[in-house]
């Protein structure tokens, strides 16, 4: 019975680390695909000048996953009307999904500059947003592979730590 209490105990720090590693990509990967989604933005603003619900649209079909589904979700809004504030109505949305903290203060950031100022300052608020996303990225880029790797070690080495001592 003790040493499958162990097993299971290690087991469960063990993928503690896992988890905090899976976190980590997963916010990488998500500021990538935001990054990907404001360039396009930007593209299409400088030289189609879109609507704000096909401007939105664009975006979700440059990016893919939860970053998708956020942009999805405003143009489906703004086609039906429903949105009077821009900024609140993408907090509301924000709220509603588990995002990482970078993603979702980037995604708050463009929130308040969507639909609010001329081309100019359009631009300008998605090259912020955008070279924000970036310098969140490098954050978490510089030496991933390392700081992953521990992450992980160090959750075993807790469970083991954790099994010799209730043992």
């Amino acid at each position: 019975m003790r040493l499958w209490g162990a097993a299971l105990l290690m087991a469960g720090c063990g993928g503690f680390g896992f988890t905090l590693a899976a976190a980590n990509r997963r916010e990488a990967s998500m500021l990538r695909k935001l990054i990907q989604a404001l360039q396009e933005m930007e593209w299409e603003l400088k030289y189609r000048m879109p609507a704000l619900a096909d401007l939105c649209k664009i975006a979700a079909d440059a990016s893919g996953g939860m970053v998708r589904e956020i942009f999805l979700e405003l143009e489906k809004k703004l086609v039906k009307r429903e949105v009077y504030d821009i900024s609140a109505c993408v907090n509301s949305i924000v709220i509603q999904k588990e995002l990482p903290r970078s993603v979702r203060k980037n995604i708050k950031q463009l929130g308040s500059s969507l639909g609010r100022y001329d081309l100019e300052g359009q631009l300008q608020g998605l090259e912020t947003v955008r070279r924000q996303c970036r310098k969140d990225l490098q954050k978490l880029e510089e030496n991933s592979v390392q700081r992953l790797r521990n992450y992980q070690t160090l959750a075993f080495c807790a469970g083991a730590a954790l099994t010799i001592l209730l043992i």
